[in-house]
């Protein structure tokens, strides 16, 4: 199972502690790191099995699950910047009138009124939520998308695919593990690079030559390659291109 599906097949009290458990292993949803259940941790002096240690790294690396999902795309939590700004603050604990100080907002009752919208928003979801769940058991006709990377910058058309239509482009430009040309169009250029974002594993780190190796071997303008999967967002790297690593 990909990062990708395995985070929007999480339920909602994997969701919140930010892993799962998966094949005797704790995984991570935010980055896909893993830790063997049985195996003992170092950190800091001390010893912690993996699941206090799975813990430990999603407080250390990603700060909170809080943290790592106000930060997705507005279109992916569906909040305004206004609203995500209030999440933020009431999660840090801050009273409503340290937050109308902090955000010049006029009266208190003017925040009250947000808290209501928000817990409206939450009722709707969860209606919503119920429905979807719902509507699976009864609409067999429904297609199976490819799922949509949570960290995805630009939510549009191009994320529109479903498996059939992904195995087709594959076959169509793939062959024995080579691409044979990238002049495609937009929605099939994600499709590729998402294929061969699997030359990389989550939580490794890869230095430019690694990169530049793995990508020959797919298609002879590595560099093309590179750059588009960082502009896509499957790659990530530091800024003086020592080490790259995959995006989640």
């Amino acid at each position: 199972m990909s990062g990708m599906e395995r985070f929007w097949q999480a339920s909602l009290e994997e969701l919140k502690r930010g892993y799962v458990h998966e094949e005797g292993h704790s995984v991570c949803l935010l980055c896909g790191e893993r830790f063997e259940k049985g195996m003992i941790y170092p950190h800091e002096g001390r010893f912690y099995e993996a699941e206090r240690y799975m813990q430990l790294h999603i407080e250390e690396v990603h700060q909170s699950v809080f943290a790592y999902l106000i930060s997705l795309d507005k279109k992916m939590t569906g909040l305004t910047e206004h609203q995500n700004k209030l999440l933020q603050l009431f999660y840090q604990g801050k009273s409503d009138a340290d937050i109308q100080k902090e955000m010049e907002i006029g009266s208190a009752s003017t925040i009250r009124n947000h808290r209501f919208t928000l817990k409206e928003k939450e009722r709707q979801a969860k209606v919503f939520l119920t429905l979807m769940e719902l509507l699976k058991d009864k609409d067999q006709h429904a297609p199976a998308f490819v799922a949509v990377p949570p960290t995805a910058a630009m939510l549009d058309d191009r994320y529109n695919v479903t498996e059939e239509e992904k195995e087709a482009v594959l076959n169509k430009y793939f062959r024995d593990g080579s691409l044979q040309t990238f002049s495609l169009k937009e929605k099939q250029k994600l499709i590729v690079l998402r294929e061969i974002a699997k030359q990389f594993q989550p939580g490794n780190y890869y230095s430019e030559k690694e990169v530049n190796e793995r990508l020959q071997a797919i298609y002879g303008d590595y560099v093309l390659l590179r750059r588009y999967l960082i502009e896509y967002g499957f790659l990530d790297r530091r800024a003086d291109g020592s080490e790259y690593w995959l995006k989640k």
